[in-house]
């Protein structure tokens, strides 16, 4: 309940800051290419490249509810034993779903006040697939940033389903 009542918090106090000029929303950020060629996408409703038709956007389908996933029909949870999320920080949320044939992984990074959040598929071969959670700092100039964070959806396209490989989670953090 403590996190719910943060998140209000927070989308108040964002509401506040804005300066006027264009915003950038905390998870808003371009969709960006892994160098395998795969996607990765930073925006809940936006397609990845390479996801087919534009029209036809991959959203995340899993929600948090008070701490709780809130998990669609259609949608698998990832096993625990197929995930290593041993680089992570406890802040990141551990698990990972599969849905669309297996193709599209759903993950949660992190986002809020100058912070947004985007994944990238860095790596993919028979055994494993490598997932790194980009935190970008951006601090436009006179502006005051909150230091709360919470947890972002985001989908990205795999070259082939998971299957029966294992899932390795990583982060990053840039500025922008």
């Amino acid at each position: 309940m403590r996190n719910v009542v943060a998140a209000v918090a927070l989308v108040a106090v964002l509401a506040g800051c804005s300066s006027g000029g264009t915003s950038s929303a905390p998870g808003s950020g371009s969709s960006s290419v892994a160098p395998t060629g795969t996607s990765g996408t930073s925006a809940p409703g936006t397609s990845a490249p390479g996801s087919g038709s534009p029209s036809a956007p991959v959203t995340p389908p899993v929600s948090i509810s008070e701490e709780k996933p809130v998990i669609p029909p259609n949608v698998t949870p990832v096993p625990k034993e197929k995930v290593d999320s041993t680089s992570l920080s406890d802040t990141f949320r551990t698990e990972a779903y599969v849905f669309n044939d297996g193709r599209d992984i759903e993950v949660f990074g992190l986002g809020g006040g100058c912070k947004e959040a985007r994944a990238e598929v860095t790596a993919q071969s028979a055994e494993v697939v490598q997932v790194t959670l980009v935190t970008i700092t951006k601090q436009p100039p006179g502006t005051i940033c909150t230091q709360e964070v919470r947890q972002v959806p985001l989908t990205v396209r795999l070259d082939a389903p998971l299957g029966d490989r294992r899932l390795v989670l990583e982060s990053r953090e840039e500025t922008g």
